[in-house]
């Protein structure tokens, strides 16, 4: 049996292209005393991907070159020498984007499909959704009657963001690419209202929606949106920085807020999370999050394609707008 695995050739400028990639295949690996072979059923796409490709500093060690690309995944326990781990069992974890994941036993987690399938737990009840969770009520420290913006509103986080938001009963606004998105935000979602950055004048859009200002403003786009966000900043604000999508596949330098000035004038805060910094408390927000979803509260979408060899095809949707909740790759 082989192993079709996407190993990082090269590190991308721009948008990455399919040659940053190669689509090797080689033999299933058999585990040693410790560890375990996973095959991946899903594999989970995230801007956050693009980060690590780079060469650069930051929360987490660049991909290197002649590795499996890292992403998020799920699937069932082939062979095992690890006794929490057994033959069967599904589980999920940093697999990387490839068939069969040789791995031991560290970061690895049981899931119960009988509660939420298998993509549901790299989506809503995955990093995503644990990003979204912290990011609010952590760092967002939301509560009864703020106002909350958010934008990449329609993606895997911010989705997840404004349902929170609306269950601390918030009012909720949403920013989001097209009719058909913001039409989802407000209809099927239940945000208050929505902003189309294609097709409305963002500025004048967040005075008529936000009247009184933004309490809360979940960030993950960064750029121009992030500026107009922090020019309507109320008193004693909380800006999550979360991600800046519009920043990533950038050939020029990053373009940070010319507005942070509001910061000090309202007594604000604008703090960067990340989701690692949560985890030994994920079990206890995919149980709240869980018990959300089986009363109706809690929606989670994802947006599956097929096929290890479709991969860069599908990477893109992210960051051209082609998708709506979490992207999700389907290995078999």
């Amino acid at each position: 049996m082989t192993n079709k695995q996407l190993i990082l050739r090269k590190r991308p400028i721009g948008l990455p292209e399919a040659d940053t990639w190669s689509l090797d295949e080689n033999p299933v690996p058999e585990p040693a005393e410790g560890q375990m072979v996973v095959r991946h059923h899903y594999i989970s796409l995230d801007p956050a991907m693009r980060g690590w490709m780079n060469e650069t500093r930051s929360y987490i060690p660049p991909i290197p070159l002649g590795d499996v690309m890292r992403a998020g995944s799920i699937g069932e326990v082939v062979a095992s020498k690890i006794d929490k781990f057994q033959v069967g069992d599904v589980v999920t974890g940093w697999g990387g984007v490839q068939e069969h994941c040789l791995t031991d036993e560290k970061n690895w987690y049981k899931v119960d499909t009988s509660l939420a399938p298998m993509p549901a737990y790299i989506g809503t009840l995955g990093m995503p959704g644990m990003t979204a969770y912290f990011g609010i009520l952590e760092v967002g420290k939301v509560k009864e009657g703020d106002v909350v913006l958010v934008s990449g509103a329609a993606g895997a986080v911010g989705s997840v963001v404004g349902q929170i938001a609306k269950i601390k009963g918030c009012t909720v606004v949403g920013i989001a690419g097209g009719p058909d998105k913001c039409k989802y935000l407000t209809e099927e979602l239940g945000f208050d209202a929505a902003i189309d950055y294609k097709n409305e004048n963002v500025a004048s859009a967040l005075k008529a929606r936000c009247p009184k200002g933004i309490d809360v403003y979940f960030d993950n786009v960064g750029g121009d949106i992030l500026d107009m966000a922090l020019a309507r900043l109320r008193m004693h604000a909380r800006v999550v920085i979360c991600g800046a999508i519009s920043q990533y596949n950038n050939t020029t330098p990053i373009k940070g807020p010319s507005n942070y000035l509001s910061l000090l004038v309202n007594r604000a805060t604008m703090q960067g999370m990340v989701v690692m910094d949560y985890a030994k408390d994920y079990s206890k927000a995919a149980m709240e999050m869980g018990m959300w979803m089986m009363q109706g509260k809690l929606k989670s979408r994802e947006d599956v394609y097929e096929g290890i060899e479709n991969f860069h095809e599908t990477f893109l949707r992210l960051f051209n707008g082609e998708k709506k909740g979490k992207l999700v790759l389907k290995v078999i």
